[in-house]
């Protein structure tokens, strides 16, 4: 029979038990916390190191533009000078350009300025000579061959050795 130490006895190693077992799952749960924590350390370690990388980077970038900056401060500068030295010699040239401005209204400058365009307008009018006529189709540039057919003719721009329009709106000698 179970006398009262022997009831004691059994009570206070189930309680034992029930403390060993409550201390065990504690010991997995902060097991398991600490294994996390240690995840989440490495995670923020490596996140940590990519930001800093990339910090460097912007820094080095801003770097790199401070010295391209401090390059265009300095060409600034000597575009300044050379402005200032230009501005000085454009002055003293001023006397000059007044003579000639006032020569360019003279009454032989504008006879000659008129000699010329009725002489340029006088060889525009005339026909093509024999060696114009004479060159085959192919010979002449791409603008002035017709179009494809079915296709509509575009103005064509002028070409070296044609003719552009004069008074009487015609090109060599074929209205346009």
């Amino acid at each position: 029979m179970l006398n009262a130490v022997w009831v004691a006895v059994i009570v206070a190693a189930a309680f034992w038990v029930v403390g060993v077992c409550a201390a065990v799952y504690v010991m997995a749960k902060a097991a398991r916390l600490m294994s996390q924590a240690t995840d989440a350390v490495a995670t923020l370690r490596e996140r940590q190191e990519a930001l800093i990388e990339r910090a460097n980077t912007t820094i080095d970038r801003a770097s790199e533009q401070l010295v391209k900056t401090d390059a265009i401060t300095a060409s600034m500068d000597e575009v300044t000078a050379n402005m200032a030295e230009l501005t000085g010699r454009m002055t003293a040239l001023a006397p000059l350009a007044r003579v000639i401005a006032a020569s360019a209204g003279s009454p032989a400058a504008r006879l000659a300025a008129l000699a010329y365009g009725v002489n340029r307008a006088l060889s525009m009018r005339r026909p093509a000579g024999p060696q114009r006529a004479s060159r085959p189709p192919a010979a002449r540039p791409a603008a002035a061959r017709s179009p494809a057919p079915g296709m509509k003719a575009l103005p064509r721009p002028a070409a070296p050795g044609w003719r552009r329009a004069a008074l009487g709106g015609q090109r060599d000698g074929v209205a346009s």
